[in-house]
């Protein structure tokens, strides 16, 4: 086995000192049969941490269930939610930063597309996070009175895709309504949000009130955005 390779994993894995122990040795079949034992073993190490790492981003991301594309029967999902299963299985929208945003009346797939897509992007090293809109509303008001607001800005525009479910099921005051506004503003262009919604566009003033800035809040998250129309027959009611 190639020496330079043995000290790409060392280097991979920072432990430097024990690359360094075999830059200079001779190739024999000795220290051949121990690069390849180790060889072996570093690999094995990668992968170890690799799946704690992938383990432990699926743990903080806040998903309150399980829900994989595996578990999904594409049969019964909406026309929009099959045509463009291969779009949020890829994750070929967070390359481009785009938005997801699933309109539909309740029970139609909407979130367990969400948390698919957001389980497939922690396995593939994005930083998700999930979100109920009304609690995200909620958190940002009390970062806000207690003066963490900047710092949970910051978090939310770092993530790599956020899932905000059910906006519209609760109408917020003013300062939610403008703190929401806030962060979807602040990552636009600059990283992906899925939204998803029981509420059509211009059912969305109900849920901010101002129209100003229920527009100004839609021109934002649509611009570039893939709109799926996931009305259809409730699987609850099937």
């Amino acid at each position: 086995m190639a020496p330079d390779t043995l000290i790409d994993l060392c280097r991979t894995l920072r432990i430097s000192g024990v690359a360094s122990c075999f830059e200079d040795l001779p190739l024999t079949q000795e220290t051949e049969e121990i690069r390849s034992f180790l060889l072996h073993a570093l690999k094995t190490e990668i992968e170890l941490r690799d799946g704690r790492r992938r383990l432990k981003s699926v743990r903080n991301a806040g998903f309150p269930t399980m829900k994989r594309f595996d578990d999904l029967d594409a049969t019964l999902l909406p026309d929009d939610g099959r045509r463009y299963l291969p779009t949020l299985s890829s994750l070929s929208f967070l390359e481009e930063h785009r938005n997801i945003l699933m309109i539909g009346n309740s029970g139609t797939g909407k979130t367990h597309l969400a948390l698919a897509t957001g389980i497939c992007a922690c396995e593939q090293d994005y930083r998700v996070l999930f979100k109920s809109t009304a609690g995200l509303v909620h958190e940002l008001i009390e970062a806000k009175q207690d003066r963490r607001l900047t710092g949970l800005q910051r978090m939310l525009k770092r993530v790599d895709l956020l899932i905000l479910d059910e906006m519209g099921y609760v109408t917020f005051d003013p300062q939610g309504a403008e703190l929401l506004f806030q962060m979807l503003a602040s990552r636009h262009e600059a990283s992906s949000t899925i939204v998803t919604s029981n509420l059509m566009f211009s059912e969305w003033i109900k849920v901010f009130h101002d129209p100003i800035l229920t527009a100004a809040l839609l021109d934002r998250i649509t611009h570039r955005a893939l709109v799926m129309n996931m009305n259809g027959t409730s699987f609850r009611q099937r």
